[in-house]
């Protein structure tokens, strides 16, 4: 029941986010934010048991028959996400109470439904065992990022960021379903567990390199991995306390949780670490560079996550048991400091109204809590002791000492790290202590509820480096056993004495500060170089999409021209020529030959349909073309009475009854006749169509009448109509059962035909006019 009661709490505050919010006034985010802190709670007593190297399971029943089952998996790579999630989550609230605070509390309401939504996908996109419902939660997180993203709707960036966001991990994760079905295909299974435990088999799996592929273009999109990048700064546009979230804890990083899971998978395969360390550093360089460019103070901070992505990626694929620790170590260490920043950042644009990183100076007066805040996070983001950002930068230098990679990936690792430093420099020091004479006007200080989030990770951030060992035996240790199904000795700590990795942080340090020095100048020669930024960023997708829109709007012009004759010709067309490539590839087919005596009454029937059809288009009158159309109609009806099909026939009487009904009290306010609107050549192709149609039609049908009957779901539904449906009636229970979707549908169809049928037939009220006098 924890799985239900973790998912029952985030997803039953976000339907009462709003009434809460209403009646709890200022009162209303602390009291949602219990919900999160309650499952945090519960997730961190399950810790005692996970460290012990137990994995907490359970499922429930879905869809046994296609191997989907609500399955859920606690580990210690699980539960470190989700107390990510839901801890931080708690702060995220607590802070976006207080930054709507001046908004209509129905606004602040609807935020806050979604934040709690978001949570909620995200912990069971973390949770789940059973890939089928990882992806369902997957994707509804890229749904809730779409409106989150999209908040201010008003603004037309707003929309367009998100509709850029949902586009691209909408993409990617139809590749993952793509990938997760071929697993599904290859293993009988889509539990991540049975995956884990027959891993063998999956490498062996002729579906290996498409499922791998397909699995890195999902993860690829949805952790902004170049080429899809450009769309996490573009997010840029949600809410403050929804970019906090986006970047620390959630949905950026599914990617990376999803690429982790599958690297043990995938170990003995050495393309796909080597395609990891080679995208995640790419994505490094291009997010440094485009960092370096940035002006927005979001923006900054949002490329330095695509940048952390990309070594998370990167660690990924390097291969060791340091490279997991330091993949481990490096996610908490991001989640700190980066919700910190944004938070900082969020309070700065807030209380300014200016989000332009030049025109900030001096909030330190103003804002001196905030600025302590942004100076401790980044000071971890620097990779300063005593931060937590110290060791994990150590660990990340020694994973890729120790890998069997050569140099390149360390010489870029020192680079990125270096303007990461300068760009901690920057986001704290020059908004709050710098440029005094630039303060933009302050609306207002600083409360409580904008305080809480950032003072918590800041000195969260320091805490964990001071006591390591604590972090290290309660999270690391445990997720790096989930990852790599052995157990690891994590020597979590400040000092290991003078090493490779202390000197390559002195180089990135002194690198960075150099950087944060000289940045103004680097920063506009950068700035000038729009080739390059043209190449990093969405100019690829924006001709994409356009060409895609045009491309629509020029068949629409061609295709949509108005023309029924057309249409209609154009489908028998393609109708007719997929028929006989169908004859002509099958070859000789079956035999057509006439089985059974000539029945003179059936045959009749069928007589005067032809003669129905014939007078059909001919005459020219519309009621005449009518009443010839429902002589057809009656004739099918008859041939199902023939045959013993009286079910049939009477429905297919009372259709017809009402389609005459109908299309006559139409056709009664349309001129009685018409004249041929058609060119004699195109009544010619009509005709030519018609008839070759006719005879495709005749030729399956009798070569289907020729051959002998299957009997297979005859004889399935015959047999499992009671056992299954609890009816005896086979064709009730194929309508209502088997086929339930099916007739569902065309019960909508009948019903939306009556309502137009209604609308057309109904009366007009003339307003009476009113008396003289």
């Amino acid at each position: 029941m924890l799985f239900v009661i973790l998912l029952l709490i985030c997803a039953g505050a976000a339907l009462l986010a709003r009434p809460v919010l209403l009646m709890g006034g200022r009162f209303g985010a602390p009291l949602l934010a219990l919900a999160p802190l309650a499952a945090f709670v519960l997730l961190a007593r399950q810790q005692p048991t996970i460290a012990a190297g137990e994995v907490i399971l359970a499922s429930y029943t879905w869809v046994p028959s296609l191997g989907v089952d609500f399955s859920f998996r606690l580990d210690g790579f699980s539960l470190l996400f989700s107390l990510l999630i839901t801890g931080i989550g708690t702060l995220v609230t607590l802070y976006a109470g207080a930054y709507f605070a001046e908004k209509p509390r129905a606004t602040a309401g609807r935020f806050l439904s979604l934040i709690l939504l978001f949570m909620t996908a995200m912990l069971g996109t973390v949770l789940a065992d059973n890939l089928v419902v990882m992806f369902l939660f997957w994707e509804a997180t890229s749904l809730l990022s779409f409106l989150l993203v999209g908040f201010d709707s008003e603004k037309a960036e707003a929309r367009k960021a998100a509709l850029q966001a949902l586009i691209v991990t909408g993409g990617g994760g139809l590749a993952l379903f793509a990938s997760i079905l071929l697993i599904g295909l290859s293993l009988g299974t889509f539990s991540y567990t049975e995956v884990i435990a027959r891993s063998d088999e999956l490498v062996a799996s002729p579906w290996l390199v498409p499922i791998i592929v397909l699995m890195l273009l999902g993860a690829f999109t949805k952790s902004a991995q170049v080429p899809f990048q450009f769309w996490l700064p573009n997010a840029m546009q949600a809410p403050t306390p929804a970019s906090a979230y986006l970047h620390s804890a959630t949905m950026v990083k599914l990617g990376v949780f999803l690429l982790a899971r599958f690297d043990h998978v995938f170990a003995t395969v050495p393309w796909f670490g080597a395609t990891l360390v080679i995208v995640g550093s790419l994505t490094m360089l291009v997010a440094s560079f485009e960092a370096l460019r940035a002006t927005g103070f979001k923006a900054v901070l949002a490329q330095s996550t695509v940048a952390s992505l990309g070594i998370l990626v990167m660690l990924i694929g390097l291969n060791g048991e340091v490279a997991v620790v330091a993949t481990v170590g490096f996610l908490i260490t991001h989640a700190f400091y980066k919700a910190a920043l944004f938070f900082c950042a969020g309070n700065a644009i807030h209380a300014t109204g200016e989000a332009h990183l030049g025109r900030l100076g001096g909030l330190a007066r103003v804002l001196p809590f905030t600025a302590l805040a942004a100076v401790l996070a980044s000071f971890s983001m620097a990779g300063l002791p005593p931060f937590i950002g110290f060791i994990s930068k150590e660990y990340l230098f020694e994973a890729q000492l120790s890998s069997g990679w050569n140099a390149i990936p360390v010489v870029i690792a020192v680079i990125v790290n270096s303007v990461m430093v300068g760009v901690a420099g920057i986001v704290s020091i020059r908004p709050f202590f710098l440029n005094r004479r630039r303060t933009p006007k302050v609306r207002h200080g600083e409360t409580p509820g904008l305080l809480i989030g950032p003072l918590t990770l800041a000195l969260g951030g320091i805490a964990l480096g001071i006591v390591p060992n604590v972090v290290a035996v309660t999270l690391i240790g445990p997720a790096v056993l989930a990852l790599t199904g052995i157990p690891v000795d994590v020597s979590f700590s400040l000092w290991h004495g003078v090493t490779p990795m202390l000197v390559l942080s002195g180089v990135v340090i002194t690198m960075g500060v150099l950087l944060a020095v000289f940045w103004t100048p680097i920063h506009i020669r950068l700035r000038r170089r729009r080739i390059l930024h043209g190449l990093f960023g969405d100019r690829f997708y924006d001709k994409v999409f356009n060409g895609t829109l045009n491309l629509a709007s020029t068949s629409t012009r061609i295709l949509q021209n108005g023309d029924q004759h057309r249409y209609t010709a154009v489908v028998m067309a393609s109708v007719v020529v997929i028929l006989g490539l169908g004859l002509l590839l099958a070859g000789n087919g079956a035999p057509i030959s006439a089985t059974g005596p000539l029945r003179i009454s059936v045959l009749a029937v069928l007589v005067l349909a032809a003669v129905g059809a014939i007078a059909t288009t001919l005459t020219r009158s519309l009621v005449g073309a009518l009443v010839s159309v429902g002589i057809v109609g009656f004739a099918s009806a008859l041939i199902f009475l023939l045959n013993g099909a009286p079910d049939l026939a009477l429905t297919q009487f009372a259709v017809e009854t009402l389609l005459v009904v109908i299309l006559t009290a139409v056709l009664l306010r349309l001129p009685v006749k018409r004249e041929h609107t058609r060119l004699p050549r195109e009544r010619r192709r009509d005709a030519i169509l018609a008839s070759l149609f006719a005879v495709f039609v005749f030729i399956g049908a009798a070569s289907m009448s020729s051959a002998p009957p299957d009997m297979e779901l005859s004889l399935f539904f015959g047999a499992n109509s009671y056992l299954e449906a609890y009816g005896r009636n086979v064709v009730n229970v194929i309508l209502v059962d088997f086929r339930a979707i099916d007739t569902l549908g065309e019960v909508a169809v009948v019903a939306f035909a009556t309502l137009a049928a209604w609308a057309l037939l109904r009366r007009r009220s003339t307003p009476t006019k009113p008396a003289k006098g």
